[in-house]
């Protein structure tokens, strides 16, 4: 994909989602590889509603920043992310309501998501749940790296989830996939709902390949 085509495309699906109300105000962030081996970023301190494609922050593939205005805050959490996941070709970062929500009643740790849908295990595998850090605190991108590539989806507990995939689209479906879910294990929270069990989980993790164990 041409550079100017991945801008267009990054301001597009930012715009998308905060349209739906997945991100509000100033908040959130998302970026992208370039086909040379750099990044485009969304700025700091800019509305998902009203990205311009041209002052996308650019950093070359030595990770230095070239062009563009400042890029958001959350580097070190996206940098560590395309540094432990060789698959990674884009990273989204909101603050959705819901699963912000879910965040505030669960204890840091391994499957923030309960497997109450095929399609959460499928785009999103198993969620870890970090514990609370302050914005912008590079300790956000040493706990990604803690997990050693083996996550593409992190909750950060009073913050937003984040999401990388292989492209912005993927990305952003599966982060969409997130807060779907963490809406769906609050609407039936307490009631016993009938999730997916541990045979149909390792049917659909054997099924299409994903990561669930590691």
């Amino acid at each position: 994909m041409s550079e100017s085509r991945l801008r267009d495309q990054i301001c597009e699906m930012a715009r998308s989602l905060y349209g739906r109300g997945l991100t509000h105000g100033s908040t959130g962030n998302i970026s992208a590889r370039t086909d040379d081996g750099g990044l485009l970023v969304s700025p700091t301190g800019t509305s998902f509603g009203r990205l311009d494609p041209a002052r996308l922050a650019r950093f070359d593939a030595a990770g230095k920043h070239v062009s563009g205005d400042k890029p958001t805050k959350e580097m070190p959490l996206h940098s560590a992310f395309y540094d432990t996941r060789g698959t990674a070709g884009a990273v989204v970062h909101l603050h959705s309501c819901h699963s912000v929500a879910l965040s505030l009643l669960e204890e840091p740790g391994e499957d923030f998501l309960p497997p109450l849908t095929p399609y959460s295990v499928m785009q999103l595998g198993r969620v870890t749940l970090l514990p609370y850090f302050m914005p912008g605190d590079a300790a956000m991108g040493d706990a990604v790296r803690g997990l050693a590539g083996k996550r593409s989806a992190v909750m950060l507990a009073n913050h937003g989830p984040v999401v990388a995939g292989k492209d912005v689209e993927a990305a952003c479906n599966a982060i969409e996939e997130l807060e779907a879910t963490a809406q769906l294990a609050l609407m039936t929270r307490g009631m016993g709902p009938r999730g997916l069990t541990g045979g149909q989980v390792t049917q659909l993790v054997k099924t299409f390949d994903l990561e669930w164990d590691a």
